[in-house]
């Protein structure tokens, strides 16, 4: 049995809307017996929020089978440790589950920044003004841009940017396709043959790294204008996942 690692957000949907006929291509995936994960950069939801969401659209999994950077980024704070956590609920939840005490404001060991809607210019003045009392920058992820039906929204690469020129210090970034993610993926997954993502720099490296092959589909942020300047280049290419796993 074979393990696919299939991104979210550009693979199986775009904001709230369902990419037509991707449900569908996992069902047939796990008719074949083969495994599948999935991989998110998105730290904004709960574990529980991305379970609900995953069967609103058809598809029917565990938490266990959902690995998302606000996790990656839990593992590399020490349990007992104090996070000011820039971040939505995904990120408090996975830190608390690590056993690291979140807090909104003063000395912190570690200011963990991720993608939220509420961020704000109080948000980035506490937390780099706790980065430069000493706290430890983590970056859930450096995606610069998050897709919607609407188009491009900033990701958390834009806030985990303010934070780190408002604080003069340089992140670390947990998620794809960085090693606290790829730690995490050997750890709870074992060796993975396809990597399916829309973002070559995040899900094509990462890919690389665990040594499986790149599927890159052209739903998300990746226009097929760009295919010729892609690094890594993918060893795939498909319109969405339905095209990516037709009907046999």
């Amino acid at each position: 049995m074979a393990t696919w690692a299939l991104d979210l957000d550009g693979v199986l949907w775009r904001g709230d809307m369902p990419i037509p006929g991707s449900a569908d291509a996992v069902a047939r995936l796990r008719a074949r017996g083969e495994r599948v994960v999935f991989l998110t950069n998105n730290a904004g939801p709960r574990l529980a929020d991305h379970v609900a969401k995953l069967e609103r659209h058809g598809v029917a999994t565990t938490a266990d089978d959902v690995l998302t950077s606000a996790q990656a980024a839990a593992t590399i704070v020490e349990p007992g440790a104090t996070a000011l956590a820039c971040a939505g609920e995904g990120v408090r939840e996975a830190l608390a589950a690590r056993g690291v005490r979140v807090v909104d404001e003063g000395p912190a060991d570690a200011v963990v920044v991720g993608f939220h809607r509420e961020f704000d210019f109080d948000r980035l003045a506490r937390a780099a003004d706790a980065v430069r009392g000493g706290g430890r920058l983590i970056g859930t992820n450096e995606d610069a841009t998050y897709p919607t039906p609407q188009g491009l929204l900033p990701g958390a690469g834009a806030i985990l940017a303010a934070v780190a020129v408002a604080s003069g210090v340089t992140p670390e970034v947990a998620g794809k396709p960085h090693e606290p993610m790829r730690r995490l993926v050997a750890e709870r997954v074992g060796a993975v043959a396809v990597v399916v993502g829309d973002r070559p720099s995040t899900d094509g490296a990462l890919a690389r790294a665990l040594g499986a092959r790149f599927a890159l589909v052209l739903s998300g942020v990746t226009a097929g204008s760009e295919l010729g300047d892609l690094d890594p280049a993918p060893d795939e290419v498909a319109p969405d996942l339905a095209a990516l796993v037709p009907p046999t």
